[in-house]
């Protein structure tokens, strides 16, 4: 049925909702839009009445990738779009605080990336996957990807001829590091030698410094390394990172805001160190993560580096074994940045301990304010919320959050 309705708002997902609700992707608040109604959606609108927020998206790509939904907006709508989901989840929970500015990395400068890639008649197609779509999109001309992940897709390309399948896709997880690309492969055929030959004369002269395939480390030019502070780290294949480096720098610089003069720092969830590292050039710190490969790099980037605090890692469950308050009463500041599900168990824990300031770091909106207000609830203050955002013209978005006990 075709019908013609104005949009109201954005929903979580950047898709505008109009009053039904039905949903259409790519349109902005007070837009008038024609289209097919299938259920609650509108697949493909048409413009009637366009929004002055709205512009021509700057990359080519647009029309067919996913990888992006709000490249037809303004920066400044975007920026405030995202502010007001943050507060909006905050207000959810009963919760205000001091709504810092956010902070949205430059455009083409991410440097961690999950590309799939698909074998093709005339060779293969890397990219995104386009809008609740099998299809995928050859991005060359991406404006999100660094320089460096741009210039390595004919060779994922090729990597994909090699090892990937006409009726299933190949996974590349890659990262930018200062060593050249750490590709991480998944969904490839099974090695055997003559792909391995194949696989090392298709990368060779160019700047990757590790193949991995399945977990499995085929090949290494170079370590792949990144600094976290002074520490060099090389991370496990296919490790989390934060995406950009400016959108690193932002958390980086609320966090060290937030702990203070602390002392001792726990940091949970800890990753490969991204906030421990640079932490311990100024206090003791304990660092938790469940993944061992993790703790391992992160503890062996500490060691390389003379003139540091006191470090320790423990590799630890907090989902199933939370630090608990009496483990939690000798540090004078937590850090915790946990996957989107949030920390319920460790928040509990956290909201019955004595810690005098605790930073969090999230990138689930709903998720951090609902550990806010269990921290509130025990007796916190929040003193303020960073937003960052490192996915630009995505729905997605970080933050973090200072909060403190008297």
């Amino acid at each position: 049925m075709i019908r013609t309705v104005t949009i109201d708002r954005l929903g979580h997902l950047g898709d505008g909702i109009a009053e039904g609700p039905v949903f259409v992707p790519r349109t902005l608040p007070g837009e008038v839009i024609e289209g097919n109604v299938l259920g609650d959606k509108i697949a493909a609108p048409k413009i009637v009445t366009p929004s002055e927020l709205r512009i021509r998206p700057r990359c080519p790509h647009y029309a067919t990738c996913g990888g992006c939904a709000l490249l037809h907006a303004t920066d400044g709508f975007v920026a405030d779009w995202k502010q007001s989901v943050v507060a909006a989840a905050l207000a959810a929970q009963g919760l205000t605080a001091e709504m810092r500015p956010i902070q949205t990395s430059p455009e083409r400068s991410r440097r961690r990336a999950t590309l799939a890639g698909r074998r093709t008649k005339k060779g293969a197609v890397v990219g995104f996957h386009g809008r609740q779509s099998g299809t995928l999109t050859a991005v060359p001309e991406c404006h999100v990807l660094t320089d460096a992940l741009r210039a390595l897709l004919p060779v994922l390309e090729d990597l994909t001829i090699l090892a990937g399948s006409r009726k299933g896709e190949i996974s590349f997880a890659v990262t930018d590091t200062e060593a050249g690309a750490d590709v991480a492969v998944t969904g490839g055929k099974p090695l055997d030698r003559d792909l391995e030959a194949g696989l090392a004369q298709a990368i060779a002269g160019h700047p990757i410094a590790r193949l991995s395939w399945d977990g499995e480390v085929i090949l290494m030019a170079q370590s792949p390394f990144l600094h976290f502070g002074a520490a060099r780290v090389v991370p496990p294949p296919g490790a989390f990172l934060q995406a950009t480096l400016a959108g690193e720098a932002a958390l980086l610089a609320a966090v060290t805001e937030a702990v203070g003069s602390a002392s001792r720092v726990a940091d949970l969830f800890a990753g490969c160190g991204t906030f421990a590292l640079p932490l311990s050039s100024q206090a003791d710190v304990k660092a938790v993560e469940s993944d061992e490969a993790m703790t391992a790099a992160l503890a062996a980037g500490w060691r390389g580096v003379g003139g540091l605090h006191a470090l320790t890692v423990e590799t630890r469950d907090l989902f199933r074994r939370p630090l608990l308050p009496d483990e939690l009463a000798r540090f004078g500041a937590v850090v915790i940045d946990p996957p989107r599900a949030g920390a319920a168990a460790q928040v509990t824990e956290l909201a019955r301990s004595t810690v005098p300031r605790i930073a969090m770091v999230s990138c689930n909106p709903v998720t951090f304010a609902r550990d806010l207000a269990t921290l509130v609830a025990g007796g916190y203050t929040l003193d303020w919320v960073q937003v960052v955002d490192q996915f630009r013209w995505s729905a997605h978005v970080e933050m973090a959050a200072q909060l403190s006990r008297s």
